[in-house]
């Protein structure tokens, strides 16, 4: 390694030791390095340091290993990659350890179509500073924003927030700048500014990788806050299964209090400022604020009628604001760099970026920032690298359990807060689950409500009953008891839920339903008129066959097969038992030559 082009303070390996890496090997990952670092140390030329840093973003391909300056990076390392990785520093690449574009490896983050369309604001720092090192977080111009703040009025604090455009980003998209006005204009004391990092959606991990990956920022973005509103008091509200998270977050704020940064004299300024963490118990009804506070009281998480606002009573029948993860960590930024300029990213309505946690059937699942407007065609096929295996694309699920599903037809909608919830979806906190031509729609639907009606917390009749008959519904079309009339009673149920229910999560959770009805109906009618499942997935509906003229007879099918279904020789077609066959669709997915068809079971 040429050291005339490097300096011991800036040459690192990033290992990412997000929760999705770390379960892959990246502790082991980056303990190999080293171990290789310090074997190879006596012609070293320049002193390195490997950062176990946050999620890096694309998980599909991780661990990823990231050399800096350089800027080469790595996927899908290994432990026993660790040599070679460490030769290549001051030699040629590794090829076979690096992204693929049309066959040829690209050595930058840049020329990765994954990173390369995305604009990072509240994940700048995750992936790229030890989440551990204050001193790191400082020299990314970490609590320049808090600085800034510390100077200005807290009305100022609010126009400059006001100016950005920020709107809340755990689903309501409420402007975050009128809800910290409003606190401030009440002169009740204490006033708290609360943290919601009970991120419950299935298949999301954006707000938890960014408590790992730069807990300061939200812990600043907090700070700017809390002196926007008078608030001497916060309080971070944390899933109990975000372990890592959660270390992370207290890790960051004790070396705050260290720093002076917190405590009685927030940086020296005579502001005020203690921070805390309460476990969440994991009962996704508490994300709704009102059920939140009512959970960090000691109390059972159930929300309440919002005739009075959180702002004017809230925590303890205090003033309370309670912004997401994701907004507190947009604020410092907005701070140091000012609201102007983040309101030139984004759309008229939805200014700035926003965070995605794309998974499901697309080949380059992770995590995603991009800027609001973004259509769901580039985030599908651009970023996340098409459908695997080149099926056709069915539907996206954006918002979590209660948002909607989008089809194919209005794949370039722009993804922003209003244009979503115009077509029966909403972005709620940035989960999207993308689904190919093998996902049936009905039994999507049934599987949302089914997690909703137990996640459903029951002290309102309309989400309460409501769930349960739309999953008693949903389960008889989907084992083939479906009735005509069926449809419009779960359209009835659904809009009922949206007009009566107490708080959001009754509101919104007829979403999969209905918006899968709105676009997908045609499959309730096969479900319900023709007991059939065009997708093959409804068991009860479905049965598998081999056509044996597509079939080569390698025998991953009868691998995969879990019942013992399929038989037949080496090299020759094989058969499918219907009576053994429980119709699970594991040999559709393992054979790669399209032999294995579905038809409709008969008795």
């Amino acid at each position: 390694m040429n050291s005339a082009n490097t300096t011991a303070t800036t040459d690192r390996i990033l290992v990412c030791c997000g929760t999705g890496c770390i379960a892959n090997g990246a502790l082991e990952v980056a303990e190999a390095i080293e171990q290789q670092i310090a074997e190879q140390g006596s012609s070293a030329t320049v002193q390195l340091k490997v950062c176990r840093t946050g999620c890096s973003g694309e998980c599909e391909a991780g661990p990823v290993v990231r050399f800096m300056p350089r800027d080469l990076m790595y996927y899908r390392v290994r432990p026993k990659d660790a040599q070679a990785i460490v030769a290549s520093l001051e030699g040629a690449p590794v090829e076979k350890l690096m992204h693929k574009v049309d066959g040829k490896a690209v050595e930058h983050m840049a020329d990765n179509p994954f990173y390369a369309l995305q604009h990072k604001i509240v994940l700048a720092n995750v992936g790229v500073i030890d989440p551990l090192s204050l001193d790191e977080y400082r020299a990314a111009g970490g609590y320049e924003g808090l600085a800034r703040a510390l100077k200005m009025t807290p009305e100022q604090i609010i126009d400059e927030v006001d100016k950005s455009g920020l709107r809340g980003k755990g689903g309501a998209g409420f402007p975050t700048g009128r809800k910290w006005r409003t606190a401030a204009g009440y002169d009740v004391f204490p006033k708290y500014i609360v943290c919601n990092g009970d991120e419950g959606d299935p298949g999301a991990f954006m707000d938890g990788s960014t408590m790992e990956g730069c807990p300061h920022a939200v812990l600043e973005g907090m700070a700017i806050g809390a002196l926007a509103i008078g608030a001497e008091e916060g309080i971070l509200y944390i899933r109990d299964e975000y372990a890592l998270a959660r270390d992370h977050i207290q890790h960051a704020i004790d070396d705050a209090y260290a720093a002076g940064i917190l405590g009685e004299s927030v940086m020296g300024s005579g502001h005020r400022l203690d921070l805390s963490i309460v476990r969440g118990g994991g009962a996704f009804v508490c994300g709704e604020s009102t059920a939140l506070m009512a959970s960090i009281e000691g109390r059972v998480g159930e929300p309440r009628a919002k005739y009075i606002r959180s702002v004017q009573r809230g925590l303890f029948d205090h003033p309370t604001v309670l912004n997401n993860v994701e907004t507190l960590a947009s604020i410092p930024a907005i701070l140091r760099d000012g609201g102007s300029a983040y309101a030139q990213i984004g759309t008229d309505s939805s200014k700035g970026t926003k965070v995605f946690a794309m998974v499901g059937k697309v080949k380059h699942t992770g995590l995603v920032e991009v800027p609001m407007g973004t259509t769901l065609r580039t985030l599908v096929y651009d970023i996340g690298g098409g459908i695997i295996g080149d099926r056709p694309f069915k539907a996206i699920q954006t918002g979590g359990p209660s948002g909607g599903c989008i089809p194919e037809s209005l794949l370039d909608l722009p993804v922003d807060f209003d244009t979503l919830t115009e077509y029966g979806a909403m972005m709620g906190s940035g989960g999207m689950i993308v689904m190919d031509d093998c996902s049936c729609m009905v039994e999507v639907a049934r599987y949302y409500v089914d997690f909703l009606c137990e996640e459903s917390c029951g002290k309102c009749t309309p989400c309460r009953e409501g769930l349960r008959q739309m999953r008693s519904i949903l389960t008889d079309i989907c084992e083939g008891r479906g009735k005509p009339g069926d449809i419009e009673l779960l359209e009835r149920i659904g809009h009922t839920m949206e007009d009566a229910s107490l708080c959001a999560l009754g509101k919104t959770a007829p979403n999969p339903v209905l918006s899968t009805i709105r676009f997908f109906r045609e499959e309730y009618e096969a479900h319900i008129s023709n007991k059939e499942c065009p997708a093959g997935v409804c068991a009860a509906l479905t049965q598998f066959a081999i056509e044996a003229d597509a079939c080569t007879g390698c025998g991953m099918c009868t691998k995969a097969c879990p019942a013992g279904a399929i038989s037949g020789d080496r090299k020759e077609a094989h058969m499918i038992d219907p009576a053994k066959c429980i119709a699970c669709g594991s040999c559709r997915e393992a054979c790669r030559f399209g032999a294995v068809l579905t038809t409709r079971r008969t008795a």
